[in-house]
């Protein structure tokens, strides 16, 4: 099966977009990060690294130190596609850090946002 050309993106081709749809909607590139690094377990200095080294999506993820278990909890559509039924796993994880983003951007609380049980 051919694999989908966003697996091999690279995260850093895409990250300036993320910050950018956030930051047009008031929010700041540090809560992008707050939101990539609870995702994927990262480390600030780790995400800089990986942008840097201009790693591809599904090296990225990959490499995640941590996903988050509490990541199963978002719910909802990006491109019209409900991202708890994608069965592509790689896919999904992508999905999910549209998902948060697309939250961000709209306004959401970061305590929403990260699935935390009170905010």
């Amino acid at each position: 099966m051919e694999k989908h050309r966003i697996y091999s993106m690279s995260f850093a081709s895409v990250y300036p977009l993320y910050i950018t749809k956030a930051e047009k909607k008031g929010r700041t590139k540090a809560e992008v990060d707050k939101i990539v690094r609870w995702l994927t377990g990262y480390s600030q200095k780790e995400l800089n690294a990986q942008v840097k080294s201009q790693v591809d999506f599904e090296t990225f993820f990959a490499e995640a130190p941590l996903l988050n278990p509490s990541r199963k909890l978002i719910t909802g559509t990006v491109c019209g596609i409900r991202v708890e039924e994608i069965k592509d796993k790689l896919m999904q994880e992508i999905r999910y850090l549209d998902k948060l983003i697309d939250e961000l951007a709209k306004g959401k609380a970061m305590g929403k946002i990260l699935r935390e049980e009170k905010y």
